[in-house]
């Protein structure tokens, strides 16, 4: 069964941008709570297969002649990303 908590002395930068996160989801300012807290404390599980389904996703998406790997080993010694 859902318990009931109250919050005491929020700051009003918070509530405000908890308010205005609320408003952008569509939610009540107290739904916009429990999610957030939901993403905070219960992430999703995700498996090392599920990581690299995505990275592989991810990298399909990319062009795939965009830089030579000498230019991204150049560019890594040169201290960019």
């Amino acid at each position: 069964m859902p318990t009931t908590i109250t919050l005491k002395g929020i700051p009003d930068d918070v509530y405000d941008r908890l308010k205005a996160s609320a408003e952008a989801n569509r939610r009540s300012v107290n739904s916009e709570v429990i999610a957030s807290l939901e993403t905070l404390l219960l992430p999703k599980k995700t498996t090392a297969l599920q990581h690299l389904a995505a990275i592989q996703a991810l990298r399909a998406r990319l062009p795939q002649d965009a830089f030579e790997h000498e230019d991204i080993d150049r560019l890594k010694r040169e201290g960019r990303p």
